[in-house]
């Protein structure tokens, strides 16, 4: 688990993933016939075939922060990056990219949590005046949330675990796979937090016959929590539908039929309330035949994200052993 940690500790906000390409560019450049980074900043591996054209996804960015104002006290305003609670947020420390530290906190003229506006919020990073805060933040500089990566028993617990799974499970499945009949573009793609842009552009460049992002769902096994069939350690969850697109039946049926073949534990999975790469990407030119891997993770979207490590390998197995005809 020592490379998933590293690539969920990794500073990466929407617009800002150069750091972490590399650290992936790094990892599997033995492995790959062909790397490069388009315009966008989705970094693309590719593994040459002869057969049909399949593209991999996995968003590498995060959700974050990013500088708006400082008032003369040297407390500064910020915008979200991404699908950020502010409730998940405060008081939570944040990290901007030159390892400057503040704290999330709210007016004190705000009485109740549920009445916190974005305009309510500021960081804090101890500065004494404006003039002091700007030696160490700018106007648009941006952060993350700084949380460390930690196991709880046989789960994983980080920020960003959304995105980094998938990018881990990549990653390993370039490692694996060996001779494909296919055609293999692995693509770790940027600004997916803030509309899933990155994969747009890449499937517009590559063209592929068939799609698939590997991604998270949100879990519906904690108390009194979101009606779903979805669970940690019941397998990894092969997507029907979510609020970005309908899977492809072909893919989907697909995927099924190679996780019973190689015998992977796996469940279905209906999430009306997230999207995937893929949302973009069957759109691309004449349409992708699409279909998403994901790994059921709990407290989606906070700092907290909590992913089951059996799932996660499970969804390694998985696709390094898939091949379309």
């Amino acid at each position: 688990m020592e490379l998933l940690k590293k690539l969920c500790e990794a500073y990466a906000p929407s617009g800002d993933e150069g750091g972490i390409c590399k650290i992936i560019a790094d990892e599997i450049k033995e492995y790959a016939d062909e790397i490069y980074t388009d315009v966008m900043g989705n970094l693309v591996v590719h593994k040459k075939g002869k057969g049909k054209k399949v593209m991999y996804t996995a968003h590498t960015d995060e959700i974050g922060i990013i500088a708006t104002h400082i008032d003369d006290d040297g407390f500064i305003r910020f915008g979200f990056i991404g699908g950020a609670d502010r409730h998940f947020m405060l008081y939570r420390r944040v990290v901007f990219k030159n390892g400057t530290v503040g704290i999330i906190a709210h007016e004190e003229s705000v009485k109740d949590i549920k009445d916190v506006e974005d305009a309510n919020l500021f960081v804090d990073i101890g500065a004494k005046s404006r003039e002091d805060a700007e030696k160490y933040v700018s106007i648009g500089d941006t952060a993350v949330i700084a949380q460390n990566f930690v196991k709880l028993g046989g789960r994983v617990n980080c920020k960003a675990l959304d995105g980094r799974a998938g990018a881990y499970v990549l990653i390993n499945a370039v490692k694996n796979i060996k001779n494909s009949k296919n055609d293999l573009y692995f693509v770790f793609t940027a600004q997916n937090e803030v509309g899933l842009r990155g994969a747009k552009i890449s499937a517009f460049d590559i063209k592929p016959d068939y799609a698939v992002a590997v991604d998270t769902v949100c879990a519906g096994d904690t108390p009194n929590g979101k009606i779903s069939d979805v669970s940690l350690g019941n397998g990894v969850a092969v997507k029907v539908k979510d609020a970005s697109f309908i899977a492809s039946k072909e893919v989907r049926e697909q995927i099924v039929k190679c996780a019973e073949k190689n015998k992977i534990k796996y469940q279905l999975a209906v999430a009306e309330n997230c999207r995937s790469d893929t949302g973009s990407v069957h759109l691309s030119k004449n349409g992708v035949k699409s279909g998403a891997v994901s790994i059921p993770v709990r407290y989606a979207n906070t700092p907290c994200e909590t992913a089951d490590i059996n799932d996660i390998e499970s969804a390694v197995k998985l696709v390094s052993s898939l091949e379309f005809e």
